[in-house]
């Protein structure tokens, strides 16, 4: 299989759909696709309401999903105690692609689908992206295509299948379920779908909000290239991890949004008293392309543009990723490993100065060093609304140290993909970088 990839990723011009073909379709797509996402005042959502007793923001069915207040404390860092909203999601979503193969070489079934949080409408997006709420009816609405080839798998077709986080600063232990399985020559491309190549898709990473949050992370659990020597072997690895996800004593409470400490609601907005972070609002949309043609939700707007940097270095011609243990409230584990840098720096405004100075050595890297990456991509869409952030990925040089910060490793691409065989070892930002660096290393 990882040769066949290999292939696919190497036919950049198409087979079955060429470069000219996808651009028309997708240009179509955009155009047939309409979608008006207006904020709205909490008090004009449909079936959504702040519960009474704990004021927080649940769905009349009881489904979907659910906004709660969080209280966190943690044993180290620059802030030890703090309380948020958090979205409580329980279900497990699926996020699939299926592919084919066509004149010998492998397509993956993509879809052109818009979200009500994206900042540009549609998104190249997996073939079934889908929370259980949607694919078991609950919003009454269409049926989601292409479900039954990822329920109910075909012998021999699971190429990859494996449970992963979502983003740990904004959901509450939230898991979905990354898919790729391979598919016969009776499934065909629907108005909204298009089979391209592994190369194709890999291009349009490289175009700022063009490839969705869902496709990324999937796109990253791909198998990879046999594991081979690195800085540290896979076993030395695992104990790294597991010994940081013993490490630190995380304490979390689910806690009601009234009278979350920090917090302020007014008719529009729930959010921090200092005006960073984030905040909870509400939206009314209407579409002509989803599974319903019109609702209200609330959707988190974080606050400035994020920075997500990856380091790379070659050791002895071999090409390491530095990461980074990170703990964020929402993972079900400690701690995920991250991107060497990730954040929004108008968020660390008051914190001391080496909190902040990551953020410059991304900028002085991004201006001295080979940047092998860089575009401006959005989280997932049908729960944050305009979240930006940079994504870039910096090939240091040889006077970068060697030595690892404490909480830092240096790991080899061949052992990310591994690491990716396997759930919560690497977060969503991670995961999206990987993607990326798979396409631009080969």
């Amino acid at each position: 299989m990882t040769e066949r990839l290999a292939e696919s990723a190497r036919a950049t011009e198409g087979v079955a759909t060429s470069q000219a073909e996808f651009d028309k379709w997708f240009d179509d797509r955009c155009a047939s696709q309409s979608q008006q996402v207006t904020p709205i005042p909490f008090g004009e959502m449909r079936n959504w309401s702040f519960a009474e007793g704990t004021g927080n923001l649940v769905h009349d069915s009881g489904r979907f999903f659910s906004v709660a207040g969080l209280d966190v404390r943690v044993d180290r860092g620059p802030v030890r105690e703090w309380s948020q909203p958090i979205i409580l999601q329980q279900e497990i979503g699926l996020l699939g692609i299926a592919v084919r193969e066509i004149d010998g070489v492998l397509h993956l079934l993509m879809q052109a689908k818009t979200e009500p949080g994206n900042p540009n409408g549609v998104q190249l997006s997996p073939t079934v992206q889908a929370t259980k709420s949607n694919y078991t009816g609950v919003h009454q609405g269409r049926h989601v295509p292409y479900l039954e080839h990822f329920v109910d798998v075909r012998p021999g077709g699971v190429i990859a299948d494996v449970l992963q986080s979502e983003h740990g600063a904004w959901f509450y232990r939230k898991r979905n379920r990354n898919m790729v399985i391979e598919v016969g020559p009776e499934v065909e491309a629907g108005e909204d779908f298009c089979w391209l190549t592994l190369g194709q898709v890999q291009r349009q990473l490289a175009i700022s909000h063009r490839v969705n949050m869902d496709a990324r992370t999937v796109l990253s659990c791909l198998p990879g290239p046999e594991l081979g020597s690195g800085v540290h072997t896979s076993t030395e690895l695992l104990n790294w991890i597991t010994t940081h996800q013993a490490m630190p004593d995380v304490e979390t409470s689910v806690v009601g949004l009234d009278g979350l400490a920090g917090w302020r609601r007014d008719e529009e907005r729930i959010s921090h008293e200092s005006g960073a972070f984030f905040s909870v609002r509400a939206v009314d949309v209407v579409a002509n392309s989803r599974e319903v043609s019109g609702w209200t939700q609330p959707l988190i707007e974080p606050h400035g543009l994020g920075v997500v940097a990856l380091l790379v270095k070659r050791f002895d011609g071999v090409l390491h990723a530095l990461l980074r243990a990170r703990i964020e409230p929402g993972y079900i584990d400690a701690i995920e490993l991250a991107p060497t840098v990730q954040g929004t720096p108008e968020n660390y405004a008051g914190f001391p100065e080496e909190e902040r100075e990551p953020f410059r050595e991304v900028e002085r890297r991004l201006a001295q060093d080979r940047v092998l990456f860089d575009a401006e991509m959005s989280e997932e869409g049908g729960r944050f609304y305009h979240s930006r952030s940079r994504y870039t990925i910096i090939e240091v040089g040889a006077e970068y140290p060697d030595q690892e910060p404490p909480g830092f490793r240096w790991v080899t691409v061949p052992q990310l993909a591994w690491l990716l065989q396997h759930r919560h070892y690497l977060n969503v930002q991670a995961r999206s970088l990987v993607a990326c660096l798979r396409a631009v290393t080969g």
